[in-house]
């Protein structure tokens, strides 16, 4: 496919440098960023929306709420999210909600009924639109992918929380660059996915809600210079003219 092709598009940078060290027959210059986009909407913060959400799905007001919501399998490396579950246990600053499926759930799953967490929820499914208001109603959303990665990977998930204005925390590998372009964008942080302690530092920081504020209009700014159907758009339409 790679010998057949004119162009290919990466997700970002990392893949990029990655195809073209792994593929030496590949001109250099037929390798590009082409990411992941999306046509983003408008999401209103309706707060009578909000309150009536979380009272129903019984989630505090007076806490920082971190979200994950997308596939639970081995690439998210869901041992370390329950380290990180385990040493946020007391701490009474903070509150979880992870919403999602995958080979990896009933782990989670266990873990949640032995635990007794009394600051985190895991959901396996909600209706469709309880969901976008939920995780629209949260403050920080969550990425978290596996220390052992050899191969850069970019999840599409962090897309949905730019169009939120919500901050990102990102726990992953050290190939992927997913954490330089929330570094380097000035919308989330980033650790690697090994270190429950550096978690922990970066978690206390997003509970400051000015700095979280900040980030999350930076993440929808970032969004909508960067990732938007438009600009995939023209990088692919530039290649006709």
């Amino acid at each position: 496919m790679y010998a057949q092709s004119d162009f290919i598009g990466c997700m970002s940078q990392a893949n990029v440098d990655f195809v073209i060290k792994n593929n030496i027959e590949i001109p250099n210059e037929s390798v590009e960023v082409c990411p992941n986009s999306i046509e983003p909407v408008k999401i209103e913060k309706n707060v009578t929306e909000i309150r009536e959400i979380r009272e129903k799905y019984n989630i505090p007001f007076h806490k920082t709420v971190f979200v994950y919501g997308g596939n639970l399998g081995k690439p998210q490396g869901i041992d370390f999210l329950i380290e990180c579950l385990k040493a946020n246990q007391n701490n009474d600053q903070v509150y979880f909600v992870i919403a999602g499926s995958g080979t990896e759930f009933n782990k989670l799953k266990a873990f949640f009924n032995n635990s007794k967490l009394t600051n985190a929820q895991l959901f396996a499914q909600l209706p469709k639109n309880d969901y976008e208001i939920l995780a629209n109603s949260c403050d920080v959303g969550l990425i978290f992918l596996d220390k052992r990665f050899t191969i850069p990977n970019f999840p599409s998930r962090i897309l949905s929380y730019m169009q939120s204005s919500m901050p990102v925390l990102a726990a992953t590998d050290t190939i992927t660059d997913v954490g330089q372009v929330i570094e380097k964008g000035k919308f989330g942080c980033w650790c690697e996915s090994k270190s429950v302690k550096h978690f922990n530092e970066k978690l206390q920081l997003l509970c400051n809600k000015e700095i979280r504020n900040q980030m999350g209009i930076n993440a929808r700014g970032y969004l909508e210079n960067n990732y938007t159907s438009k600009h995939s758009y023209e990088i692919i339409m530039s290649h006709f003219k």
